[in-house]
């Protein structure tokens, strides 16, 4: 039997057990840690991340920055990111050989631009501080000792049963509320998983005949809610997509959830302008180009095709010149830019970078260490948690936040 005074455990080979196993090794080199995987691959969300290039996080200076881009947990993280923010991040990866560079919108990448720079740092930085990885290694089942600590009945025939000072549960989100119920076992209470971050379904689209077109900046908002983002917004085969409707359907996961998937969503193609301003535009351009036709003289900017579509279903005709547009079609082309109206009916996962709201209640855990409330000795980091961001690294970096501070205490917790 192993020595359990001096041997710790994680389970979960992604971001956040790998950077809480580090944290633990670096912070007690006298511990022997254990890092638990049940699949056979490790690191695979970090493989997969932004495109294969890993948004390893965002540019932002300070918590408060920082906080603003969760829609749960902003609260409860911002006293962890003032110990370990995007800042930590950069220093941590940039003192083991890894820099990174800032795009424009603030996403942050390695600078060979490929995800598998950040997995090999980790997996190099996991072995130099001595973590044992073993993968096909599932926790069967879970017992708290009566004297502490916690006995892991596992399903590695090499080793069968592993007694632990401290156990750190780094498992991800899961889509399903009974995907949750070992740790309900345990004694704690979830939040029930929906999904975040996806995009929306929209088999009557009026924009159907336009798949790839996309306009840089619009506002997407849901009829009849509190509920609106603006950014970047891609057409798709389906519906559709972007920044903007993936950052919205993030705010709104549980109310989207509620209303089944079946809302209407409003696109704004010009957030800048109201009707008046928009109404004003147009007579002004009717009044210096009345000549031109309306089809084939897109304004703002916009896409020619996206410009025709919203023109035609106005009502306007090929060859209607401004100075021969009637009033009736012209109040329709401005009801199509500033409110084209996108019937949802379901949504669809956004590539393979599922992401839940909803896990373990955040009241029942200590911030400051990430351990549990309930049954002592019991750390979480990641999504296990009910904490989620948008789109642009910062679920990457609630994970690496939660994964180092329960890491370094457990390693300071365990003489």
């Amino acid at each position: 039997m192993n020595d359990i005074s001096s041997t710790v455990a994680v389970l979960g080979g992604g971001a956040a057990g790998f950077f809480g196993a580090i944290a633990c090794a670096e912070a007690n080199p006298h511990l022997t840690v254990y890092l638990l995987e049940k699949t056979g691959k490790v690191l695979s969300k970090v493989r997969i991340s932004g495109g294969g290039r890993c948004n390893v996080t965002h540019a932002a200076d300070t918590p408060a920055q920082l906080v603003q881009h969760y829609p749960r947990g902003a609260r409860q993280l911002k006293e962890p990111f003032k110990q370990f923010g995007a800042v930590d991040t950069v220093r941590w990866f940039e003192r083991r050989g890894v820099r990174l560079k800032t795009e424009a919108d603030g996403r942050m990448f390695p600078t060979t631009d490929s995800s598998e720079t950040i997995a090999q740092c980790l997996l190099d930085a996991a072995r130099k501080a001595g973590v044992q990885v073993l993968t096909h290694t599932a926790a069967e089942q879970i017992a708290p000792l009566p004297e502490g600590g916690f006995q892991l009945m596992l399903s590695n025939p090499q080793l069968p049963t592993l007694n632990v000072a401290r156990l750190l549960i780094a498992t991800g989100g899961a889509p399903k509320s009974a995907q949750y119920d070992w740790l309900r076992q345990l004694g704690h209470s979830i939040q029930e998983p929906v999904p975040s971050l996806f995009t929306f379904n929209v088999p009557d689209s009026p924009l159907q005949e336009l798949p790839g077109v996309s306009v840089p900046r619009a506002r997407v908002r849901i009829a009849g809610e509190k509920l609106e983002y603006e950014g970047p917004v891609l057409v798709t085969h389906w519906g559709v997509s972007g920044p903007a409707v993936l950052k919205l359907s993030a705010w709104g996961a549980r109310r989207l959830h509620d209303l089944d998937y079946q809302s209407t969503a409003l696109v704004s193609w010009l957030p800048d302008f109201t009707e008046d301003t928009l109404r004003q535009h147009l007579q002004d351009y009717r009044a210096q180009h009345g000549k031109k036709t309306v089809l084939t003289n897109p304004l703002f900017g916009l896409p020619q095709r996206l410009w025709r579509t919203l023109a035609e279903q106005a009502g306007v005709g090929t060859e209607t010149r401004w100075n021969e547009l009637p009033a009736k079609l012209q109040n329709r082309l401005i009801e199509n830019l500033l409110r084209t109206s996108l019937p949802m009916h379901g949504k669809t996962t956004y590539k393979e970078e599922f992401v839940t709201c909803g896990g373990i209640t955040l009241g029942e855990v200590n911030m400051q260490t990430m351990e549990s409330r309930v049954v002592p000795g019991l750390h979480f980091a990641g999504e296990v948690l009910d904490i989620d961001g948008i789109t642009g690294g910062f679920n990457f970096q609630a994970a690496w936040t939660t994964g180092y501070l329960a890491g370094r205490a457990m390693g300071e917790l365990v003489k």
